[in-house]
């Protein structure tokens, strides 16, 4: 588009008519306009790349292939709970991050929630950690207990989502190293941390 604009203006020539320097002027309007637009389209595109976890479309999917578990979890049961919480680790461990995903060729942070607490804890919580972040009861961060879901807040609009095992430790999806678990006294989830949320 840059190029575009520049030939046209090369393509006149002022002189001291007033005909010839109103065309550029309409040309090198044109421009900036064009100009504009290119860093607008690019913002607008930047922006959906960076919805990230947050941008699922749907609260719940219709017919879903992860099948509930036929007895719910009692969260007082802390040992239970992070046993579990373990274990879905070593079962996901370094599963690549893809936005959307729900298998092993990919998962994204709202999908490992969403699939262990429909899977192991027999929860039906809602896919997107928009709507994740509106479940259940706030609480503090020093109230923390396994199975609690921690929230981050990872850029302008951006939401990070993860499980809660223990001694600030949570379960989540990395979006460059796939599934880990990650510390809460880590300086860059300190920083972007937001709440916790108990169901």
């Amino acid at each position: 588009m840059y190029l575009i604009a520049c030939r046209k203006v090369e393509s006149f020539q002022i002189s001291i008519g007033a005909e010839p320097l109103h065309s550029v002027l309409l040309t090198c309007f044109e421009f900036v306009r064009l100009v504009i637009m290119y860093k607008l389209i690019t913002v607008l595109c930047c922006g959906m790349l960076l919805m990230a976890c947050s941008s699922a479309p749907y609260r719940s999917p219709q017919n879903s292939s992860v099948k509930i578990a036929s007895q719910r979890v009692d969260f007082n049961n802390s040992t239970k709970v992070k046993r579990i919480l373990n274990q879905q680790y070593n079962a996901w461990r370094h599963v690549n991050h893809r936005m959307g995903g729900l298998s092993k060729k990919g998962i994204d942070c709202s999908g490992l929630v969403y699939r262990t607490y429909r899977a192991k804890f027999g929860i039906d919580l809602p896919r997107s950690t928009e709507y994740q972040s509106q479940t259940g009861q706030h609480i503090k961060q020093s109230q923390l207990r396994p199975g609690d879901l921690v929230f981050f807040k990872t850029g302008f609009k951006t939401r990070h989502v993860g499980m809660y095992i223990e001694k600030g430790s949570f379960l989540h999806v990395s979006s460059s190293k796939g599934v880990m678990i990650s510390s809460l006294h880590n300086p860059y989830w300190s920083r972007v941390y937001w709440k916790a949320r108990r169901l």
